[in-house]
């Protein structure tokens, strides 16, 4: 061994001073099993993640507060009728079961804007093309749609109009109420009728109704025989077939290439197809998938009206989370009872005792049953005869159902679906 290895106490020499003679070693860091530049560039990568990991968080967030802002600001106040059902408070009925919530859906058939090609603009008028009063239960287990025809002969009140003139009251057919004086006069109307508080309104129009069945890539429907109807745009071949946007709105405003072309078919098109629609939102999880659903709330704030209550996003959303978990059975839809009216054979009148019945029901958020149209003459044709309530199903429909029992009308519930 050379004896200029190691000095007499075993320390290795002082290195020889070459290009660096002078310097000091190079520090160490990172700890004994460290190479230095290891322990730098693990700092610095550290660094940088965290950087990184900012930014994204950073970038969501951001993102998320757009979408939110964007979806806030699509929703359309109607304030106007806020301002003109306060001026009646004192006429209107109050609300009987805490936490119950009855909200009126009118679909509008203005051709104003991008609803042109349905028909020619007379200066922006316009009537309710569909309207659904809509009942939440107080312990939001179950939810009922009720179809209100538009040929359905009523008492409109007295209403403002947006020129700040007053209609007079009137014995009318009930979509020249929204034609009056808006959602405002249309409110007042089926108050008057029904005693139900509306608590909320929402008004959609056609733009709207299309948007919203393309963000849920369309709904099912099955046809007996194929449809043509020029006036609602609609040509379809017979069979299971998935409608979208456009197709969609023919199908369901249709009158003329369906069966006797009646107002009472299309209702019950249309609550067929909003029940499959519904099915389909529920299966497909859109209401627990922020992805899924920002489409679909996109589509439908971006052509809605509502009351001031419902005018938010956080409003709309707390809304929807209560109903979400309403199973598909129990969202029922029906149509107020009705037959044509005595003085003319293209109108309707309602019918009693059975709408009255109805009503009070909703007022008093009591049980409603529906079954399919024949199932329900078959059980009054049962009473009529002496069978009795109960003969052959366990809620006998109608007049001849007992006073304790729900009754039972004609309709359907969302997970019949129109394909069953």
């Amino acid at each position: 061994m050379d004896a200029d290895v190691t000095d007499s106490a075993g320390t290795p020499p002082e290195p020889e001073d070459r290009a660096g003679a002078g310097q000091p070693p190079p520090a160490t860091g990172g700890g004994p099993d460290t190479p230095p530049a290891a322990a730098k560039g693990g700092r610095r990568w550290l660094r940088w993640t965290a950087l990184g990991v900012s930014v994204v968080v950073l970038a969501a967030a951001a993102t998320g507060w757009w979408f939110y802002r964007k979806l806030d600001g699509n929703i359309q106040t109607d304030t106007s009728a806020a301002h003109e059902l306060d001026k009646y408070e004192r006429d209107r009925p109050a609300s009987m079961v805490h936490d119950a919530q009855n909200l009126l859906l009118i679909g509008s058939d203005s051709r104003a804007g991008d609803n042109s090609s349905y028909g020619r603009d007379d200066g922006g008028s316009q009537r309710s093309d569909t309207t659904i009063l809509l009942h939440l239960a107080a312990d939001r287990l179950s939810a009922t749609a009720v179809s209100l025809p538009r040929d359905l002969m009523v008492d409109i009140p007295g209403c403002g109009t947006p020129d700040g003139t007053r209609t007079k009251e009137q014995f009318a057919q009930f979509n020249w109420a929204f034609e009056f004086g808006g959602a405002a006069c249309t409110i007042r109307t089926v108050e008057k009728m029904t005693g139900v508080r509306i608590d909320h309104h929402m008004v959609v129009d056609f733009s709207g109704f299309k948007d919203m069945v393309d963000a849920v890539d369309g709904v099912e429907v099955c046809l007996k025989e194929p449809v043509e109807d020029r006036q609602a745009q609609l040509k379809l071949p017979a069979g299971r077939q998935l409608l979208h946007g456009e197709q969609a709105l023919g199908f369901v405003r249709s009158r003329h290439g369906f069966g006797d072309g009646s107002d009472t078919q299309r209702m019950d098109r249309q609550q067929q197809f909003l029940g499959s629609l519904v099915k389909k939102v529920q299966s497909n999880g859109v209401l627990l998938n922020p992805t899924r659903l920002l489409p679909v709330l996109d589509a439908a704030t971006r052509s809605l009206t509502t009351d001031p209550g419902l005018n938010t996003l956080k409003d709309l959303y707390d809304l929807v989370r209560s109903v979400r978990g309403i199973p598909t059975e129990n969202i029922r839809f029906l149509t107020v009872p009705r037959q044509p009216y005595a003085y003319d054979g293209n109108r309707d009148e309602l019918v009693q005792p059975d709408a009255d019945r109805l009503f009070k029901q909703l007022r008093e958020d009591l049980p409603i049953k529906v079954a399919p149209a024949a199932d329900v003459e078959k059980a009054k044709e049962g009473g009529r005869n002496g069978s009795g309530p109960g003969d052959d199903k366990p809620d006998d429909p109608g007049p001849s159902a007992s006073p304790s029992a729900p009754p039972v009308y004609s309709g359907t519930n969302a997970a019949s679906g129109m394909c069953g």
